[in-house]
């Protein structure tokens, strides 16, 4: 049996092209997290999507980012589905763990997944500082106190 996991990212995105790649692949059951980022450490429907695999099942996802926070993760998942006889497909990326080819090309895709998630990683952060060694305010902008202390006079019955 074929199992679906479908996810994005914020509630302004929707799932259709995954979902509909995810019938086309004939997947019985498919699980939908929405508005939660990869990194989540709680993706409630990806832990009942795997919960729901019995051995000889098969994970089938649309793509690799959107099921894996890291290499770690992703190998961690997959060694778990080979030791309950499960395997693992990636439409997108059309790997299949039920060869030795595709469980190379699993490793080898999330490494280049997590390289980028550092490299923006690091990007962003190059970014903020060089603004700040500018003087440009970077994040949330600053409530001033001058500003609260008037709004709560104003407010106050005396």
């Amino acid at each position: 049996m074929n199992i679906g996991y479908a996810r994005v990212s914020t509630d302004e995105q929707n799932l259709n092209l995954q979902i509909d790649a995810l019938t086309r692949a004939g997947c019985t059951q498919i699980f939908k997290d929405e508005g939660l980022s990869a990194t989540a450490k709680n993706r409630p429907q990806f832990t009942a999507a795997l919960n729901a695999l019995k051995p000889g099942d098969r994970l089938v996802i649309w793509k690799m980012d959107r099921a894996f926070r890291s290499l770690l993760d992703a190998l961690k998942v997959l060694e778990d589905l080979e030791k309950r006889g499960n395997a693992f497909h990636s439409l997108t990326e059309a790997i299949d763990t039920q060869t030795p080819m595709g469980r190379f090309a699993y490793q080898i895709i999330n490494a280049f997944g997590e390289l980028e998630r550092a490299l923006i990683s690091e990007r962003t952060k190059a970014g903020m500082k060089a603004a700040k060694d500018r003087g440009v305010h970077v994040g949330r902008p600053a409530t001033r106190r001058a500003d609260r202390t008037s709004s709560q006079a104003l407010s106050s019955p005396d």
